[in-house]
């Protein structure tokens, strides 16, 4: 039975509030959004093995980094601790992420933008397929802005690698001792985050593949519905 059919009239209340709360920031600006006009840019990238050229091999390293993406394995257990999604369609999922910080748990509201599935002309000449998504922040959220997450593959050469792309600002943040400690640390843990999540993402499709493409075992965050933990609920209703 899906998750969502079991849900109280509370619990669904609470849900469909946090599926409707506001972004923090305005995604028809992103262009705008640079380091002259005060947002950080940031690029990461990681190499992944190599195909043969042509399409994606069903069960070859872009299929693998495709469906670790999709499950969220990847991101550091040790800053993010929980994540709790609602049983829906990937480019309609609205995530909670609980962070550790600062000894901590701060519950963090994320909304998938966009899951782009396509190929693409590549500036040298030939083509690529790229697929991936991104998650931006909602109402609440200590930061301002949206992360993507693409696998890539080279259709001449074969090369595949998996690229994250965000664009964040502080957000607002009323209490002054969790300013003051995002201001000294959070920096520090938004590039410890996308770096290590690379690291995470290219362990765990080098294990799929030695293990015959199996889902990857390697330990990640708790992956469930909102409806099955209180304080992501609570969340849910800080978000109307």
């Amino acid at each position: 039975m899906p998750a969502r059919a079991s849900l109280t009239t509370r619990q669904q209340a609470r849900l469909d509030a946090f599926t409707n709360a506001g972004y923090n920031f305005d995604p028809n600006q992103l262009a705008d959004y640079t380091a002259a006009t005060g947002w950080r840019v940031d690029d990461y990238e990681t190499e992944l093995p190599a195909e043969a050229p042509g399409p994606p091999a069903e069960r070859g390293a872009w299929a693998a980094a495709c469906e670790v993406l999709r499950r969220y394995s990847f991101p550091p257990p040790g800053l993010i601790t929980g994540i709790f999604l609602p049983d829906q369609p990937l480019e309609q999922r609205v995530m909670v992420l609980r962070a550790g910080f600062l000894g901590f748990s701060f519950w963090f509201g994320v909304r998938i933008g966009g899951v782009t599935d396509e190929t693409r002309p590549l500036p040298g000449g030939g083509q690529e397929q790229v697929w991936g998504y991104n998650y931006r922040t909602l109402e609440g959220h200590f930061e301002r802005g949206q992360i993507e997450f693409l696998v890539h593959k080279n259709l001449t050469t074969g090369r595949v690698w998996c690229h994250i792309h965000a664009v964040s600002q502080t957000g607002r943040i009323r209490n002054p001792f969790y300013w003051l400690g995002f201001k000294l640390f959070g920096r520090r843990l938004q590039v410890r985050f996308s770096r290590q999540s690379l690291q995470r993402l290219k362990a765990q499709v080098n294990q799929m593949l030695r293990e015959g493409w199996q889902a990857p075992a390697t330990a990640g965050p708790t992956v469930q519905s909102i409806s099955a933990h209180d304080s992501a609920q609570e969340q849910l209703e800080k978000n109307r």
